[in-house]
């Protein structure tokens, strides 16, 4: 039975806003089948835990959003109530947490908690968590900006990785009242621009990658005191390019064996071997990533196909893993203009 995805894009760009198409569980093919630009740039999306809702970021740069959409036919979203302001500007990211929705905002550089009513509804911020700090780049760095926020494995911690500090802070949420509050920061190399962290399968090692440097830091991770400890880096570029080049996106697969980088300007994905400790990661090689600017990387449900949703270009891209190598072989490709993010029902 085929599956279902769904692609947010930039409506201000020309995209056509939150995208449907189903899956085909042989090739991997999408096929679209409805489109609504009721949210503007949903840029970045996230599906409840029993996949009947989804979940949308609205990246206004002035007053940015969140809102809510209904998968009961899957292959027509509906919007479940209306946008609602995040109290930060740019949302980038979202995720859900301890029964919150949490947004990172990169305009304002802060971090949002909405409460998650039991229909899925959201309500108005309960909390804004101000980040603080600034980095040597005068034209990315003159102040914070928020770029992710994710829970990690344990389900106690969310993790907010800043591109304009060169931090990621580890935070707590007072599930009664949606204080969010740091506990510890992670200062990493300065000028590197942390974007987007993923975990390792077995939740004890964190791995952020940076736009501004276009280097993956490996991270040792204690669930227990919410601590992360830099031991490693690994440039996800071949030492003859020049750049300019801003990686977006890292997914690791199932098994821990390889990692995935989207690199934006050398338009290429990096794969990556990850040794059995996961400390170490080496670069085997890149491959095209069948358009211009890829934005997003995602892996299937079943591990074995690689999605790269090609923001400039305009298109969505599937390949095929080879299971031994980890190369990702190019499958086919759907138009999606300005695509943005990429999720699996």
């Amino acid at each position: 039975m085929a599956g279902h995805a769904y692609i947010g894009s930039f409506t201000s760009a020309g995209g056509p806003g939150l995208t449907a198409a189903s899956v085909d569980p042989g090739t991997g093919a999408l096929t679209v089948l409805s489109s609504t630009d009721a949210v503007a740039n949903p840029s970045f999306l996230t599906l409840s835990a029993d996949g009947e809702l989804l979940y949308a970021v609205s990246e206004v740069p002035e007053q940015g959003g969140a809102a809510v959409f209904s998968l009961s036919d899957p292959g027509e979203p509906r919007q479940f109530g209306k946008v609602v302001p995040v109290g930060g500007g740019a949302p980038t990211h979202l995720a859900l947490h301890q029964g919150h929705l949490l947004t990172a905002n990169y305009a304002t550089g802060t971090v949002s908690v909405l409460p998650v009513a039991v229909d899925g509804g959201l309500g108005g911020p309960v909390s804004v968590m101000e980040h603080e700090g600034d980095g040597p780049d005068p034209q990315r760095q003159s102040g914070p900006h928020a770029h992710m926020v994710l829970p990690d494995p344990s389900g106690r911690w969310a993790l907010t990785v800043d591109l304009g500090t060169d931090s990621v802070r580890v935070c707590e949420l007072d599930e009664a009242t949606g204080e969010l509050e740091i506990e510890r920061e992670l200062g990493l190399r300065s000028g590197i621009g942390p974007r987007h962290l993923t975990f390792h399968p077995r939740g004890d090692r964190a791995y952020v990658i940076s736009e501004l440097d276009s280097a993956v830091t490996v991270c040792h991770w204690d669930a227990g005191i919410g601590r992360l400890r830099p031991v490693a880096e690994v440039s996800v570029l071949p030492e003859d390019f020049p750049g300019p080049n801003y990686p977006s996106e890292l997914v690791l697969s199932a098994d821990g064996r390889f990692a995935w980088a989207a690199n934006r300007g050398h338009n290429s994905i990096a794969v990556l071997s990850v040794d059995e400790s996961g400390d170490r990661l080496e670069l085997l090689e890149t491959v095209g990533c069948g358009g211009d600017w890829p934005r997003h990387l995602t892996l299937d449900p079943s591990g074995s196909r690689l999605y790269a949703a090609n923001e400039r270009s305009g298109n969505v891209v599937w390949f095929d893993i080879d299971a031994e190598t980890g190369r990702p072989v190019q499958g086919g490709s759907v138009a999606v203009p300005a695509a943005s993010c990429v999720v699996f029902r």
